[in-house]
């Protein structure tokens, strides 16, 4: 267990409100459902995997069925690594949820071997990034018409480590290296949160705010795939090391469970977080420049066309 670790200490209620949380059947996902679940908030799941999304679901309800006040839980099917997973997950949510009040961009990969999504982009980069941020414009007429809303994006401190590649960003004529992909799925999390506050501010939309974090180190599933990236048992050797310094999912799941409910940080937008508090990110994920470039190039990659994500009206729920 690390030293210090931060904690919410909020105890605002979410009775009423509804919340998006991807990639939730363990880790902190699920960890942060559970904490909305508590909270009253109606969860939508975004998972890959229905199946073991409902045995999240059962143990969450199990763990709960003695409190008094409690939400609701619902599974949907979403696969970040099919563009029209996203947009069909996106659909059937603007037609039977009236508002979303929290949105938390929380499913990941990390340092997986060389492979490309669905829809032909490098699986971290497609995934980690441009899934999240496809999902986010989707449902963005409906968060505006929630307000307050929150969009809150995990990203990690990997995004320190390298940089952005805009001439190469799906490894098609650099040799791949699965920590700088990564890496720079992680810092594209930064400059997308950051560049979307901008456009919101640019827009004159008030009451959707955004926030990015890095969770710390966490016993979780994410490191899956180190053994077949680096060598058999690195896993469990880098685990080793790492131990006395890692989170539970339950205490690595504070910053994201803050930024989405903390009152502290209502009015704050674009900002970057770790263990609860506010803190500067690389110095690449300020630069404004790489943060438009990432946005151009985002609305290229998942086909927005002539669809503005500000000015679109809410298409209303249609059962």
């Amino acid at each position: 267990m690390p030293i210090f670790s931060g904690r919410c200490c909020s105890t605002a209620k979410l009775v009423g409100k509804t919340a998006i949380v991807t990639g939730c059947n363990t880790g902190i996902g699920k960890e942060t459902v559970l904490d909305f679940y508590k909270r009253g908030a109606k969860i939508i799941m975004a998972c890959r995997s229905t199946e073991k999304a409902e045995a999240a679901k059962y143990d969450i309800e199990q763990k709960c069925k003695d409190l008094s006040e409690k939400g609701d839980i619902v599974i949907e099917k979403c696969d970040l690594s099919s563009l029209k997973s996203v947009r069909e997950f996106s659909k059937k949510i603007l037609n039977s949820e009236p508002q979303i009040n929290i949105l938390v961009n929380n499913a990941g990969v990390m340092m997986c071997p060389k492979g490309f999504t669905e829809d032909g982009f490098e699986t971290q980069f497609g995934t980690n990034h441009l899934a999240h941020f496809l999902l986010t414009m989707l449902l963005l007429p409906r968060l505006r018409n929630s307000t307050p809303a929150r969009i809150v994006t995990v990203s990690s401190s990997a995004h320190t480590r390298y940089g952005i590649n805009f001439d190469d960003l799906n490894y098609e004529k650099r040799q791949y290296s699965a920590a700088e992909a990564y890496s720079q799925s992680k810092i594209a999390n930064v400059l997308f949160s950051r560049e979307l506050a901008n456009k919101l501010k640019e827009n004159n939309i008030d009451g959707v705010n955004t926030y990015c974090l890095h969770p710390g180190v966490i016993r979780t599933e994410l490191g899956r795939h180190l053994d077949s990236v680096l060598f058999k048992g690195s896993r469990r050797m880098i685990g080793l090391v790492l131990y006395p310094f890692m989170k539970t999912p339950e205490q690595g799941a504070q910053t994201n469970i803050y930024c989405s409910v903390d009152e502290k940080c209502a009015n704050e937008t674009g900002l970057y977080y770790c263990d609860c508090a506010v803190t500067n990110p690389d110095r690449k994920a300020l630069n404004d420049e790489y943060a438009k470039k990432l946005w151009e190039k985002s609305v290229e990659f998942v086909k927005l066309g002539d669809y503005n994500p500000f000015t679109a009206p809410d298409p209303g729920v249609k059962n």
